[in-house]
């Protein structure tokens, strides 16, 4: 049981859904019990990110006891896990104020159970730290498990940041209300919470398994997730590259000079081969140069382009929020 401190604190629960009101049926009366032993009270928004299925009309009869209330807050259009995340945060940081928001994903694999434990340890940061779950076992299949090992390697290769989390998490208020002006957050949630540098602990976790339903998450999807990810790093990937094509490019103009000095000044030479040589080694230079120039535009262009603010502009992506349990119904 959790202490006098911890109950009365105010949680609103965000969870992304597309289409997965089965298993949303299923996660809500979990986790309200698990709530409940704890003591815990929670409001619960559910960010309809476009589903092509309404939600079932007896979402809301169910009888919850932790659970005070459930909204859904519409999206004008399918924008991906990801930023119907970023809406959902910046609705609550406008809308309706709390002590922390509970992030995490409405099939399952996000066990309620570690509601508590993650809720605990942000109040033993004092409210300070968002506090992520950290994955410890998967449970996909063998090939999933491969391909997500080589992603973290290219990712920790490309920017110097493991993976080690999702979007599961708690935020405290004061957290949330700088998390809202990163722009960053539009692309992926946990990236821009390390690139803005944000305070940040991990709580070890099993991912759990679905409750429901198919995957919506293809292999398109999943590489888009993961792009997203390295995207928000996108000035610190370019820097890492420029300092590769600059390294290439000494060695190609070490090994050119080399070339120029073996046919001038030795008896090694074969006739023809110094000229095709030094010509293949030009060209290459040539070609890292360019993409030098580009990478160094492309970061200042970038430097200068209007971001989107997600707590200023999610307002021109909602499209109303449905109480479907709870007073004011």
């Amino acid at each position: 049981m959790t202490d006098p401190e911890t109950r009365n604190h105010k949680l609103m629960i965000l969870m992304p859904v597309y289409n997965d009101w089965g298993a949303l049926s299923i996660l809500l009366p979990s986790l309200d019990r698990e709530l409940n032993v704890e003591g815990l009270k929670a409001e619960v928004l559910m960010v309809d990110d476009g589903s092509t299925i309404t939600a079932p009309p007896n979402l809301g009869q169910n009888s919850f006891t932790a659970i005070k209330s459930v909204d859904i807050l519409t999206l004008r259009r399918n924008l991906g896990h990801q930023r119907a995340i970023a809406v959902g945060l910046s609705y609550i940081e406008a809308n309706r104020p709390c002590h922390a928001v509970v992030v995490m994903d409405c099939d399952g694999e996000d066990d309620p159970r570690d509601v508590p434990r993650l809720i605990r340890e942000c109040l033993a940061n004092e409210g300070q730290k968002i506090i992520f779950a950290a994955r410890t076992r998967r449970a996909e299949t063998l090939a999933f498990r491969f391909f997500y090992r080589l992603y973290r390697l290219i990712h920790f290769l490309l920017t110097g940041v493991k993976v080690r989390v999702g979007n599961f998490s708690v935020i405290p208020w004061p957290v949330l209300k700088r998390l809202v002006a990163v722009s960053e957050l539009w692309n992926h949630y946990a990236a821009a919470a390390h690139k803005a540098r944000l305070p940040m602990a991990l709580v070890p976790t099993q991912r759990g398994k679905r409750l429901k339903g198919p995957s919506h998450m293809n292999l398109v999807a999943l590489v888009v997730h993961g792009l997203s990810a390295m995207a928000v790093f996108g000035d610190r990937i370019g820097v890492r590259l420029l300092i590769v094509v600059s390294l290439g490019m000494v060695l190609a103009g070490g090994a050119l000079i080399g070339v120029v000095g073996i046919r001038l000044l030795t008896t090694l030479a074969i006739p023809g081969w110094a000229t095709y040589v030094s010509g293949i080694l030009l060209v290459m230079l040539v070609q890292m140069l360019l993409v030098i120039l580009v990478f160094a535009f492309v970061i200042l262009a970038a430097r200068d382009t209007a971001s989107f603010i997600p707590g200023r502009d999610y307002v021109y992506l909602t499209d109303g929020v449905q109480r479907v349990y709870g007073n004011g119904r």
